[in-house]
């Protein structure tokens, strides 16, 4: 080892050979981030036991309609050999999970609303994991169950592996205008359906119908010898049903309520029109003071009205959202081809700009109508978000460790040159962490057929790399010095030194090798272990052969020769 590195240092095309060849590795490692050889995501999937699917039928459909739906999501579930059971909650949510208390499925009690539980066979006993299972599945279920009721929404819920969030994507429109903000909500929601590898896109608001309100007539009531209390119990009993009386029970304290109501037949019109109901009005009738069978028909007005709509309001703003869910695709990608697609399609009705500011990575909208000018803040939040703060976040203690770490070394060394030395080495450590995870990545793909990502706990790995690989050109640079102050010659100080401390840089480099091994099998903590594995290799690389290569090239390395007593 001594001969290797002396014979390096004693030749300048050597030297800068080794230069040229780790700067080449740096340049390549981190190109391979653009170029999506390496793809970065906030956290991968996670197999669990069990999936949610949320079926949303339209707001104006009747239970049995969404039970029909449901229904035929159950029977195609049914051919999975993995699903042990299943539950299915028609008009309301799922008991509350991890993924349910973000999604609100406490809040379903609609007709329109159902939920199914799935539960799989233990993940260590099946060779498929869920969110493949999902990825397989979504689209058969979605293309045989979503077209039996016209505009139903069909979506499918993991559980999250890291912070929960309402959707991957998650697009807020802000306006006051009613009409525009579901004008903008349509065609974002167009735009995110033609982006690859979006699934799942879902408009968080009510659909617009016509609806027919029974208005009880008081002079033709009164006329026809019944009054308006009469009226609109026979109206509830027909239609909704109602209360009549109670049942007393020795196994119980409180009264047993009877309830009434027409068969399902009976109160089912035939068609959705002002006709059906009046021709169903008039099969009910009532009994008026003078023993006359007066038809309901009579005495009401049927009026057509539209549907009154939710208003949904944050930070006491006017707003709508749209979700979208990604298929076994990092949401980064996805991201930036929707909002260019969204910035080219609405640039013909409105004036786009994006918003400025750290925190929005200038990903938010502003939109000026270019007819009535009126304005719409369209801003993304989600999964996604949390994914770019994260990296925001990481990326500033990776700079404010790098900073730390060189003041302690000037403080040290009192030299800027040796400081920068040290700090060479730690960040070079990235070569490994990125080249690592394109490794791991092929790996991945031929064993797994899946994507390995650079995730947020391989930034972690990576930060914690800089001291590991900062103590080993430390023990170079303080033996080199020590020895050149005996009077060895610096080619050969460090020579020897290199040759010296080379086995306790590479028993350490072993040991987080083989302490990360169990992590890099972890489907969370994985991107730590490979960025702690393949870091360790090439930060002993550079160690080893590029820091001595720094070392002999800088004068303040220079020091006096202590003097003999």
């Amino acid at each position: 080892m001594e001969k290797l590195i002396y014979g390096i240092l004693d030749s300048k095309f050597k030297k800068r050979l080794v230069i040229a060849l780790v700067l080449l590795a740096l340049v390549a490692s981190v190109m391979m981030i653009p170029t999506k050889l390496v793809l970065a995501k906030m956290l991968p999937g996670k197999s669990a036991n069990t999936f949610s699917i949320y079926v949303d039928t339209p707001s104006n459909s009747s239970i049995k309609q969404t039970k029909k739906a449901t229904q035929c999501v159950i029977n195609i579930l049914k051919q999975e050999k993995e699903v042990k059971n299943m539950e299915m909650y028609l008009g309301q949510g799922a008991p509350l999970d991890y993924a349910g208390l973000v999604k609100g499925s406490a809040l379903k009690g609609l007709k329109n609303q159902a939920e199914i539980v799935v539960n799989l066979s233990d993940k260590h006993e099946r060779e498929e994991a869920s969110y493949m299972m999902v990825h397989r599945i979504r689209p058969n279920i979605q293309a045989n169950c979503e077209g039996l009721v016209k505009g139903t929404s069909i979506k499918f819920v993991e559980m999250p592996s890291g912070p929960p969030t309402l959707a991957t994507i998650v697009v807020i429109v802000y306006t006051k205008n009613a009409t525009l903000q579901r004008h903008v909500a349509e065609r974002i929601a167009r735009a995110l359906r033609d982006t690859e590898g979006l699934v799942d896109i879902d408009i968080m608001q009510d659909d617009i119908f016509t609806k027919f309100d029974i208005v009880p007539d008081e002079e033709k009531i009164m006329r026809s010898g019944l009054n308006v209390e009469q009226v609109n119990q026979i109206l509830y009993l027909a239609f909704k049903g109602m209360k009549v009386a109670v049942k007393n029970t020795k196994d119980q304290q409180d009264q047993i309520p009877i309830f009434v109501r027409l068969a399902e037949e009976s109160r089912t019109v035939s068609a959705r029109s002002r006709e059906s109901l009046l021709i169903k009005l008039s099969s009910l009738k009532l009994m008026n003071n003078r023993g006359i069978l007066v038809p309901v028909k009579e005495v009401v007005d049927v009026q057509e009205a539209t549907s009154s709509l939710m208003i949904s309001r944050k930070n006491l703003k006017d707003m709508v959202t749209i979700t979208a869910e990604c298929d076994m695709v990092s949401q980064v990608y996805p991201l930036l081809e929707a909002r260019d697609i969204m910035i080219e399609r609405l640039s013909d009705e409105f004036n786009v700009t994006k918003v400025p500011g750290i925190t929005t990575f200038m990903f938010d909208l502003n939109l000026v109508d270019k007819k009535t000018k009126e304005e719409v803040l369209v801003q993304w939040d989600g999964e996604m978000k949390v994914s770019l703060d994260t990296f925001r976040d990481l990326g500033g203690a990776f700079i404010a460790a790098l900073v730390l770490m060189f003041l302690l070394m000037v403080v040290y060394y009192k030299s800027f040159a040796l400081s920068g030395i040290v700090l060479a080495g730690s960040f070079l450590s990235i070569i490994g962490v990125i080249a690592g995870h394109w490794v791991a990545d092929k790996l991945q793909l031929f064993l797994l057929d899946i994507n390995f990502f650079l995730t947020a706990t391989s930034l972690i790995g990576f930060i914690s790399l800089m001291g590991i690989s900062a103590r080993s050109s430390l023990l170079l640079i303080d033996f080199t010095r020590s020895m050149m102050k005996k009077g060895v010659e610096k080619k050969r100080a460090i020579a020897v030194a290199t040759a010296t401390r080379a086995k306790p840089i590479l028993l350490t480099a072993i040991a987080i090798i083989l302490g990360s091994l169990l992590l890099a099998t972890d489907p969370i903590f994985g991107g730590l272990g490979v960025a702690l594995i393949f870091g360790s290799m090439a930060a002993t690389v550079v160690s080893l052969f590029f820091i001595p290569v720094l070392m002999a090239n800088s004068k303040a390395m220079d020091v006096e020769v202590e003097e003999e007593i």
